[in-house]
């Protein structure tokens, strides 16, 4: 009987999401007009508008934007790193996610990230050719211009080519950052060439130019994902990464495919959630979270019950994540059952109305490791198509080396595996088997691109961030449900819990020192910090006044989200 009742209310539930999410795609087909476009740099923002005026739709735009980035943010993101677009087209409604996330090349051997002692490497792990995957970013531009853009990538990659040539001036976050790298950068003779001229970390005012960065787009631009993956780009690759002690192979680049996977979906309070599936690990995250949160009236609650049963929420959906997450291709995952509504019910009973749930009272847990550098845009075009992407190199520079002649850093996303399964990575977190390398295989990732569509308005929401990615992307989508506009959210003051460590983690400001002795009286332990994380991007379009909103996060220097 448990069995049959089950099944009719996953089947009612079906009907219904069906149902609605037909009822919206129609409404969908209303054309915005104008355009918006937020992402971490002015000159990328811009990039894009220049591709849409020159009759390039939002995936054109993103193209532009993505390898823009890649010049003028390469502590971020770039063509030696990965990412995930998610896509919704406006004429059919289709959805889907590009999955260009980085693979482990064929050779890869987990003794090669231990030390003698059998104690993990974390310099192998983290900087020099053993810590870079292959990259999935240039075929990933390269797909969507082929199969979703309506202009050549001689286009949509022109402006990143000539800003690559002509150069720009790098704006404090880029020189900060560089001071943090300075050391591991001085290692490599391309690396300290390319980003250290006189083996200094420049000054304000530096015109930073990357011509060999420029041919490298040229070659895309002119045979597609080929002109990386194949041919003396490649061959140069491989040689430079093999000298100085990697293990790539020709066949690693010419093998590398993006995967086109189907977007997560999901309804609450009244809005239709679409999300990354696996390999990210965000979108089931929030997923749990928020069917979590539905059996709740947050806006009845005072702001500590509000906070208590967000956290709860966070708590139980990061014990789960990397318990049962890895690379879809390799792994078989529970996606199911961990995004049903019945679940989340039961997960919601376990929480008490005014105490907090110790860590250690739940089932056992292995988190996976992740980057905390990253980067994030959203576009909404004319005719309302949605475009969500979130691209990395990992950590700061990625891996620091640069392979002479290509101008671009490689990432260092081995470490988002669990090279040592049990060993904490980079960032204290420890790691299963389900995301251990494999052959081809892609890392477990906390990327969060989202869409969040109602009646009347829809959100393109993202940020970058490590483990609280997932959590600022789900208070960013409750503060857009809410009724706040993105350029309000997206600078709101963030909190994050993750199971372990057993902390509430905050920036300064998020709570007032009665709500945090009101939390700790429940039973939470609180730190608060002057550090700052996450750099969102969000826009914004208003069915009903056809208003649009762009919103960068101003802990961001050089952000800019514009609507015209």
């Amino acid at each position: 009987m448990i069995r049959i009742v089950r099944r009719l209310a996953v089947l009612a539930a079906f009907v219904v999401v069906v149902c609605s999410v037909g009822a919206r795609a129609q409404a969908l087909h209303d054309k915005p007009g104008r355009a918006a476009i937020a992402s971490a740099h002015t000159l990328a923002t811009q990039a894009g508008f220049e591709v849409l005026e020159q009759g390039g739709n939002a995936f054109d735009a993103a193209v532009a934007v993505a390898s823009t980035l890649a010049v003028v943010e390469p502590q971020s993101s770039g063509i030696g790193g990965g990412g995930l677009f998610l896509l919704r087209r406006a004429s059919d409604g289709m959805e889907v996610m590009i999955d260009a996330r980085e693979t482990a090349p064929a050779a890869v051997d987990p003794k090669d990230y231990l030390q003698a002692n059998g104690e993990p490497d974390r310099d192998h792990a983290v900087n020099g050719p053993l810590s870079a995957a292959i990259p999935g970013e240039p075929a990933g531009l390269a797909w969507l211009a082929k199969h979703y853009g309506k202009l050549p990538l001689s286009k949509s990659l022109a402006p990143a080519i000539r800003i690559a040539r002509e150069g720009f001036q790098p704006d404090s976050r880029f020189l900060g950052e560089l001071a943090m790298r300075k050391e591991v950068l001085s290692r490599y003779p391309a690396s300290a060439a390319l980003y250290l001229p006189n083996g200094e970390v420049p000054k304000q005012g530096w015109t930073f130019k990357t011509p060999d960065l420029a041919r490298v787009l040229e070659r895309i631009a002119e045979q597609g994902d080929a002109g990386f993956y194949q041919g003396e780009i490649a061959k140069r690759l491989v040689d430079s990464v093999r000298e100085a002690g990697g293990k790539w192979s020709m066949e690693d680049l010419a093998h590398y495919q993006v995967k086109e996977r189907t977007p997560l979906t999901f309804d609450y309070r009244g809005y239709h959630i679409v999300t990354a599936p696996p390999p990210s690990s965000g979108g089931i995250a929030l997923a749990e979270m928020l069917n979590i949160l539905s059996g709740y009236d947050l806006n009845k609650l005072d702001r500590v019950r509000r906070v208590h049963y967000i956290v709860e929420a966070m708590r139980r959906a990061f014990r789960d994540r990397a318990e049962y997450l890895g690379d879809p291709d390799f792994v078989k995952m529970p996606v199911a059952e961990l995004t049903h509504p019945l679940y989340a019910a039961g997960l919601r009973a376990s929480i008490l109305p005014d105490k907090a749930t110790p860590s250690d009272m739940l089932p056992g847990y292995m988190a996976p490791s992740q980057g905390t550098h990253t980067s994030h845009f959203s576009i909404i075009d004319k005719d309302g198509n949605l475009l969500c992407a979130t691209q990395t190199v990992n950590t700061l520079f990625g891996s620091t080396f640069v392979v002479p002649g290509t101008g671009f850093v490689l990432n260092n996303e081995m470490d988002d595996f669990a090279l040592v399964v049990g060993k904490p990575n980079a960032y204290g977190l420890v790691g299963s088997d389900n995301n251990a390398p494999k052959p081809g295989s892609r890392p477990l990732s906390s990327m969060t691109p989202s869409f969040v569509i109602g009646t009347d308005r829809i959100g393109v929401i993202g940020t970058p961030g490590g483990s609280r990615l997932i959590t600022m992307v789900l208070e960013g989508i409750l503060a857009f449900i809410d009724g706040e506009l993105p350029e309000q959210f997206v600078g709101n003051p963030r909190y994050h819990h993750q199971y372990l460590p057993d902390v509430i983690s905050a920036e300064k400001g998020a709570f007032t020192p009665d709500e945090v002795k009101a939390l700790e009286a429940m039973g939470y332990t609180v730190s608060e910090s002057e550090r700052r994380w996450g750099f969102m991007n969000a826009v914004s379009w208003d069915r009903k006044s056809g208003q649009m909103h762009a919103g960068s996060d101003p802990r961001g220097v050089s952000g800019s989200g514009v609507v015209k």
